[in-house]
């Protein structure tokens, strides 16, 4: 029985309630058609027990679900039970943080807009550490650090045999903010400029001349799961990260971004943007 179950196994977990609870059954209903006790149902939903691919198989059978892919994708998380890199933090870290680099290893692809900061995945090493070094909460040396190294080795997902593909939408303010003075700020939008060129990456400006828009003030995070039903919103907010999958909360953000992109700039303006603002530091 797990004590600590992961963002993922949490997940696995809740999907599995979803179904049941479409079905119409109580989880002692369910564990009746399985053999199983209602605490193991209960169990399983709450991530504390492991669940076989068969199982998955046999409750999806009883929950009358016929969406094979959904199915698939469902087993498939049963099935890679390594540890991940990101568990070396777990003694260090709050276990959001943990849970925020399992599931950018696991996504499709990834999706953010940000307004007032360069986005985790592109910051260069100066400027994640002095984005630590203001954080609401004061960290100690030592814990700006860990999350600096934590931050690097989460960039791995964009580079890489397979990089996930990743697009960003950074508002323009973020361009012009000179976190650690204007060398680092120089660097930092190199960088950029850098990664842009990668076919895999796709940055996309928001103009201060756009005025109000969809979203704005908020971080956005979209994960994109092996099918839309697995789909991740991550908030990243003052008093912490948030985790959104129920069904309406996708659907909103997914429009969301869709409205961005509709008043953001194109990737090759944007470039340009970035480059005049380097000329003018």
């Amino acid at each position: 029985m797990r004590s600590t179950p992961t963002g993922r196994q949490l997940r696995l977990g809740a999907e599995l309630r979803k179904l049941r609870e479409r079905a119409g059954l109580s989880a002692t209903e369910a564990g009746q058609l399985i053999g199983a006790k209602q605490s193991q149902i209960s169990n399983m939903e709450a991530g504390r027990a492991g669940v076989s691919a068969q199982r998955i198989q046999a409750l999806a059978c009883q929950y009358d679900c016929s969406d094979k892919a959904l199915i698939a994708a469902l087993t498939d998380m049963t099935t890679d039970r390594k540890r991940g890199w990101w568990e070396e933090y777990r003694e260090i870290l709050p276990s959001p943080l943990l849970d925020l680099a399992e599931l950018e290893h696991h996504a499709m692809a990834l999706r953010s807009a940000v307004t007032a900061r360069i986005p985790g995945l592109l910051q260069t090493l100066d400027h994640a550490r002095e984005i630590f070094r203001q954080a609401v909460t004061e960290l100690s040396p030592p814990d700006v650090e860990h999350r600096l190294s934590f931050r690097i080795k989460r960039q791995a997902v964009l580079y890489g045999e397979r990089p996930k593909p990743y697009q960003a939408l950074i508002h323009e303010a973020a361009l012009h903010m000179k976190v650690g003075g204007r060398a680092t700020s120089r660097q930092q939008l190199q960088h950029l400029l850098d990664m842009s060129e990668r076919e895999h990456i796709t940055l996309r400006a928001i103009m201060f001349e756009v005025g109000a828009y969809p979203g704005s003030g908020q971080s956005i995070y979209y994960a994109s799961g092996p099918v839309q039903q697995l789909d991740t919103v991550h908030l990243d907010q003052s008093h912490g990260l948030t985790f959104l999958d129920a069904e309406a909360q996708l659907h909103k953000y997914r429009s969301l971004f869709q409205r961005l992109e509709t008043v953001a700039l194109a990737p090759d303006k944007t470039q340009d943007l970035i480059a005049q603002i380097i000329r003018d530091l």
